[in-house]
């Protein structure tokens, strides 16, 4: 039988006999496997058949991990909480630190980077003090994260270029794919495409390697946005719809209404304007559902820009204000230019009813 047949067979059995620290010690060593390779409705199975047991700081931590990545955003913050509150009780500081770093993610995927930063500014001097160097990369990896979303690329590559050497001297395959891919996504927004392509094609194969599907459908998606870039829509459509099974696969909420949002804007660009109207309004519950404010505000932004071109002007400004409210409650660096576009598009309105 092999291992993880075996392991599944021994919670199984701990769960059903109510062992408590025999499941809450076989269950993450499962959980741990099956996050690094997206089996994220699974994680969340046995963690709860886990904690069914009693509380178990890791267990929660993991399950939350799982739905972060399932869109149940909620719920995984909860379960931070209450593992952040049994390390400290423990005093496990390097559990604290990986459960304020996980804490930080959440909040940067709700759009709330200033959140996030103060959370990843907690866990940085608990990671130093207790030596922990795995986790000073993957700290450093997700502050440049937070500064490539507030559009600072330059910081951004700063804290990738100080995770990479430490993620490359702990021999962490999942991570250095994880930061090729961020470094990719920098130079693609400081519109150096070759550049990009370079870095998202050495993350591909490392993904492939060590089973990451998740992050293999962020770079497919993201090679997309490239090619989209430099105007080959077909060939950005071929990559986007490479992503999109394994988004769905995996159950990735955030990341497949991206990719649905990001078809819609190349058959937007093809001037198919029916078809990308219906990939955003695939993406948009998706987007509401799982809390991320700043792509439902590029979503709504798309659908406006839609609206207005075809004299829809009423829907225009309704989904522009929108806009423009979450633009501000996540401090995005396009709030001035929406505000912009938003007056614009109210003047063209106010002269259509004339």
């Amino acid at each position: 039988m092999p291992i993880e047949e075996q392991l599944q067979e021994i919670h199984r059995l701990a769960v059903l006999g109510d062992v408590a620290a025999i499941a809450q010690d076989v269950g993450p060593r499962l959980t741990q496997v099956w996050l690094a390779t997206s089996r994220f409705r699974e994680v969340r199975a046995l963690s709860l058949q886990t904690l069914a047991l009693g509380p178990h700081a890791r267990t929660l931590v993991d399950l939350a991990r799982a739905q972060r990545r399932l869109g149940e955003v909620a719920e995984a913050l909860d379960h931070y909480r209450t593992a952040s509150s049994l390390y400290t009780e423990v005093g496990d500081r390097a559990g604290l630190a990986t459960t304020l770093n996980n804490i930080g993610l959440v909040y940067d995927g709700l759009g709330d980077r200033q959140q996030a930063l103060r959370y990843y500014q907690q866990a940085l001097p608990i990671i130093e003090e207790v030596g922990d160097r795995a986790g000073l990369a993957t700290t450093l990896n997700n502050i440049g994260l937070v500064y490539n979303g507030l559009g600072d690329r330059q910081q951004a590559l700063d804290y990738y270029q100080q995770a990479l050497p430490i993620i490359e001297e702990v021999g962490n395959r999942a991570g250095l794919a994880a930061t090729l891919s961020n470094i990719g996504a920098v130079y693609n927004g400081l519109g150096d495409r070759q550049q990009a392509l370079r870095y998202y094609q050495q993350a591909l194969p490392i993904q492939e390697e060590v089973g990451d599907r998740a992050g293999l459908a962020t770079t497919l998606n993201n090679i997309g946005l490239v090619y989209n870039r430099l105007g080959d829509r077909q060939q950005a459509l071929r990559y986007y719809q490479q992503a999109l099974p394994i988004r769905e696969e995996v159950s990735d909420r955030a990341g497949l209404a991206a990719t649905l949002n990001n078809i819609g804007a190349v058959y937007n660009d093809l001037g198919d304007r029916q078809q990308a109207l219906h990939y955003y309004q695939q993406a948009l519950p998706i987007r509401e559902e799982v809390g991320d404010r700043e792509g439902e505000s590029v979503t709504r932004y798309n659908m406006a820009m839609l609206y207005r071109v075809q004299g829809q002007l009423a829907e225009a400004v309704a989904a522009l204000r929108q806009v423009v409210a979450l633009d501000a409650q996540v401090q995005h660096p396009d709030l001035e230019a929406d505000q912009a576009v938003l007056r614009q598009v109210e003047q063209e309105w106010r002269e259509s009813l004339q």
